[in-house]
């Protein structure tokens, strides 16, 4: 086993860990959320990540994307994505799209991969996310922030839950976010990813988990 792993062992075995190093996961916007899960993917060993996001880093970005800096800044955020992966490690398969998730090209970027991972900040783009995955038979794990707060779920194939979740049509999103809420759903999403890449049943499935960072609160719903 690569020295870069040891402090995984024995909360992960050396078999799910090799077992990790052959997932392919689809990593939905390279933003807040994405560049702190991308961060945790790369250091735990997922062996490739495709990422996908249509936009550019701007300075209000700054505040809580990791991946935006001074020299990323007006970069598409997939190739800032892209050269962090690769300076992490230089080993991983990386697939950069720059590119909005839409329903005629998720069920190719879905193809060969065998977990999605919801980083998106648009209802509509979530759902065709969800629904893609469902129809290719890929579990995808939920992650949303706004303000200090932060959910968290895992959606399997045929559980609709994603839809459970919005039925009804959401408030408008605040445009506020601070780096923790991110930091924390990012944390939380990574979890239940790497259980279930390594075989494992996933905790949050059927579950919503809140977390309201500024009481210090959370709360796991069942749906």
């Amino acid at each position: 086993m690569e020295a870069r792993y040891a402090r995984n062992i024995p909360t992960l075995t050396p078999e799910a860990q090799a077992a990790l190093g052959k997932k392919r996961v689809l990593l939905a916007g390279c933003g807040g959320l994405g560049g702190a899960l991308l961060e945790l993917l790369l250091r735990v060993g997922v062996g490739a990540v495709t990422a996908v996001d249509p936009d550019r880093f701007e300075e209000s970005n700054a505040n809580r994307q990791v991946l935006c800096t001074a020299q990323t800044l007006g970069q598409p955020k997939v190739l800032a994505a892209r050269d962090r992966a690769l300076s992490v490690r230089p080993d991983v398969g990386f697939t950069a799209v720059f590119e909005a998730i839409s329903t005629e090209n998720a069920p190719e970027l879905l193809r060969g991969i065998d977990l999605a991972l919801d980083a998106l900040d648009s209802v509509k783009a979530r759902l065709v996310l969800a629904d893609a995955c469902a129809a290719a038979g890929i579990p995808l794990v939920h992650g949303a922030v706004a303000g200090q707060c932060a959910q968290v779920c895992t959606v399997l194939p045929g559980s609709g839950t994603l839809r459970k979740i919005y039925a009804v049509q959401a408030a408008p999103r605040s445009a506020s976010v601070l780096a923790p809420t991110c930091a924390a759903c990012a944390a939380a999403q990574a979890a239940e990813a790497v259980r279930l890449l390594c075989g494992q049943s996933p905790v949050l499935a059927g579950k919503l988990m809140c977390m309201d960072l500024a009481g210090m609160e959370f709360h796991t719903l069942a749906l």
